[in-house]
């Protein structure tokens, strides 16, 4: 019985691996935070995602170095002129 607990445990690893593997290196962060990270790219894709939980709020997604980077607003962030902007129904970021 504790071999099938073992194998049980060691098989909830793996798919959190994969899991893990399969969506990146996400970064939730500060709304504050977003906007240097938008700017350090010189054409930014960024996915945006209104939500209505109790309120109105925008989920944002920006990839920098390899990394996914994502908030949530309570107000639309201002984009510079030169972002692309990908309006999405959801957005899904782990954790």
């Amino acid at each position: 019985m504790a071999h099938a607990a073992g194998a049980a445990r060691a098989a909830a690893a793996a798919a959190i691996a994969r899991a893990t593997k399969a969506s990146g290196a996400f970064a939730n962060m500060e709304p504050d935070g977003f906007p240097a990270i938008v700017h350090k790219r010189e054409k930014p894709l960024v996915v945006i995602a209104t939500g209505w939980f109790l309120s109105r709020s925008f989920r944002h997604l920006v990839g920098y170095k390899g990394f996914v980077f994502h908030t949530n607003l309570r107000n639309e962030f201002v984009l510079p002129g030169k972002a692309d902007v990908v309006h999405a129904r959801t957005v899904w970021a782990p954790g």
